[in-house]
């Protein structure tokens, strides 16, 4: 009896799960799932921001000094290198959608890449912080400001705690997306994907393309607004 209830119609395709009559149920299910998720994570992030942003609102003059101690140059790679990657994981989708194995493959390694580069970026920008003991804790010693030479407000240690938060839980985003690409380069590899069935890909694309537009916001919030001029 069991199996019977889980066996697909005669005929169907062997992807197609046994609670859905064809393929297209099956792959609006899926989108419908994945929206529902990044509508979450919105949620998720929403309340980071609007901290941010109250708190920023609150303590301008630390907010901004502090923001001025950021690298502007590595944080404008890393935006450019996003960008990229998600021209490449749209090229993702487009192969998967032909059927295109070696193609698909392709993309996804350099999906994987640019990502691996936006994560290395972002270590050689932790590192700095903990240098220069601008990391919110017992050994955070309060910045100077760039323009005055004076010490900035002491809640310059809120701006700090809001950017490695707001940076860590993305950069944990990312590293969850290139564990679901490299699952996806196996699947690929063996040929599960055609014009047929391609819906994981697909689904990791709208994944990795959220994660990527939270960083537009990230960008602009934490390193422009505010910034003194160069």
């Amino acid at each position: 009896m069991a199996d019977a209830t889980h066996a697909a119609a005669p005929g169907a395709p062997p992807e197609l799960r046994h609670h859905f009559v064809d393929m297209e149920a099956q792959k609006e299910a899926s989108a419908l799932g994945m929206w529902i998720f990044l509508v979450t994570e919105v949620l998720f992030f929403g309340g980071m921001f609007t901290a941010y942003v109250i708190y920023r609102a609150s303590y301008t003059r630390a907010f901004e000094g502090a923001s001025n101690l950021l690298d502007l140059r590595l944080g404008a790679f890393n935006t450019v290198v996003l960008i990229v990657s998600s021209l490449t994981m749209a090229l993702a989708v487009w192969a998967g959608q032909q059927g295109r194995k070696s193609l698909i493959v392709l993309f996804l390694l350099l999906t994987i890449l640019l990502g691996s580069t936006f994560l290395g970026v972002k270590v050689i920008e932790y590192r700095q912080k903990f240098v220069h003991h601008e990391v919110p804790g017992p050994h955070f010693v309060v910045p100077l400001d760039e323009e005055t030479h004076q010490p900035l407000p002491r809640q310059s240690e809120m701006f700090f705690s809001l950017y490695f938060c707001m940076t860590g839980l993305h950069a944990l985003h990312m590293i969850i997306g290139i564990g679901l690409l490299l699952w996806l380069v196996a699947r690929a590899r063996r040929g599960e994907f055609t014009p047929r069935y391609n819906t994981p890909v697909d689904m990791v694309g709208l994944y990795w393309h959220f994660v990527d537009i939270v960083w537009i916001f990230l960008f602009p919030l934490l390193y422009l607004l505010g910034r003194h001029a160069l």
